[in-house]
C-alpha cells in the first residue's frame, strides 16, 4: 500500500467555497460536496427525480463513481422524498441498503428517483434507483427506512 496514494485519494479536488458557495465550510461540508451539482427534475407527492454528472471529486481514483457518494445521495434524497411527500420532517435513517449492479464514469450523467413504498405512524420507507440518463441502465438501487416521529420536547 501507498500511504501518498492514499492521502491523494482523499484530497478535496475543488474548494470548500466551490463546493458550498461560502466560506468556511466547517460544517456539513461532505453533503454539500455530493449533493452540489444535483438537479432536481421534478418533485410530487410521493416522488423525487433528480440528476447530477459524475465529476472527479465523486469518483475513485480509477474514474468510477464512489460507493459512498452513491449512499450518501440515498440518503440525502431519499430524505427528500419525505418532504415530497407532506411531512413535516424527515425523521431518522433506521437502515440505508445499497445494491450496486453497475458503474458510473466521470463524466456520465445519472438520473436518480426516489419513490415512496410505504408511511406508517412511525416508520417510512423509499426506494432510490440510480440510472445511467442516456441508456436507462439501472447502476444501483438503495432502499431506506426511516422513524418518522417527530422527538420529544424535553
Amino acid at each position: 500500500m501507498d500511504p501518498d496514494a492514499v492521502r491523494r485519494s482523499l484530497e478535496p479536488t475543488a474548494s470548500a467555497e466551490e463546493i458550498t458557495g461560502s466560506t468556511p465550510a466547517r460544517l456539513h461540508f461532505y453533503d454539500p460536496f455530493v449533493i452540489s451539482g444535483v438537479s432536481v427534475e421534478s418533485a410530487e407527492h410521493g416522488r423525487l427525480l433528480c440528476s447530477f454528472v459524475v465529476t472527479p471529486r465523486h469518483a475513485s481514483p480509477a474514474g468510477y463513481l464512489r460507493s459512498g457518494v452513491t449512499a450518501t445521495l440515498a440518503d440525502q434524497l431519499g430524505s427528500a422524498v419525505f418532504f415530497c411527500s407532506g411531512l413535516a420532517s424527515s425523521g431518522v435513517s433506521l437502515e440505508i441498503s445499497v445494491s450496486f449492479v453497475d458503474v458510473a464514469a466521470v463524466g456520465e450523467e445519472i438520473e436518480v428517483e426516489g419513490k415512496l413504498l410505504r408511511v406508517g405512524k412511525s416508520i417510512g420507507v423509499v426506494s432510490v434507483d440510480f440510472r445511467k440518463k442516456k441508456t436507462g441502465k439501472l447502476m444501483a438501487q438503495a432502499r431506506h427506512t426511516k422513524y418518522l416521529v417527530a422527538s420529544s420536547k424535553l
